[in-house]
């Protein structure tokens, strides 16, 4: 079953699994069991696929264990096996946030953050990407998903913060929240009217993800 996610505490400190994390290193927070695909990848360009992967493992020893995770991100995403050789700089943009997904994998996380996904790729890769997300949920591994397109955070979430202005404006159980009228009037900055109104031009089908 997933882990409960880590909280946000008064004064900025955070807490995972009763353990104060906040101020510690990166290496130490990673061989906690969170790890993170940023928004804009960050990528080390000028080394190659397979090269990136193995920094995503650098607190595990075991070699065995870290060729199973190889092995692991290249079934999920077989594009990345095709270009292992190649240097991180070259690939497209679907292809580096594979890289940056596959990577935070390779740490074997308990607690997978990440933070605009889908930003900057066409359709037809944000449906892959979330369904690869989709499996790894269904794996049992938590995610934890900052993302500005409500309606795939929804169709992937158990439970949503909706945010407005910087502050948590509504939040309760993804599949709730897909039917309330105030986070369609939060996400697309309509009124009731407006709502009304363009749901009938678009032939009454306003904020159908389809």
């Amino acid at each position: 079953m997933p882990l409960p996610v880590s909280c946000a505490l008064p004064g900025g400190r955070i807490q995972w699994r009763g353990e104060q994390i906040s101020g510690q290193p990166a290496y130490a927070i990673v061989s906690k069991g969170l790890a993170l695909s940023p928004e804009g990848w960050r990528l080390f360009v000028d080394q190659t696929v397979a090269q990136n992967l193995r920094l995503g493992a650098t607190a595990l020893a075991d070699r065995a264990r870290i060729g199973a995770l190889f092995e692991r991100v290249y079934a999920l995403f077989p594009r990345l096996a095709e270009r292992r050789r190649q240097s991180a700089g070259t690939l497209s943009g679907g292809e580096r946030q594979m890289l940056a997904l596959g990577r935070a994998l390779m740490s074997e996380p308990q607690l997978l953050m990440l933070d605009e996904p889908s930003l900057g790729l066409a359709p037809a890769v944000v449906e892959a990407l979330y369904e690869t997300l989709r499996e790894l949920h269904r794996q049992g591994l938590t995610l934890l998903l900052a993302e500005q397109s409500i309606p795939l955070a929804l169709g992937l979430a158990n439970y949503a913060y909706v945010l407005q202005t910087g502050r948590v404006a509504l939040e309760g159980p993804a599949a709730q929240l897909e039917g309330d009228e105030n986070v369609q009037q939060i996400y697309l900055g309509l009124s009731g009217a407006a709502r009304h109104s363009a749901g009938e031009r678009n032939g009454g089908r306003a904020g159908d993800r389809r």
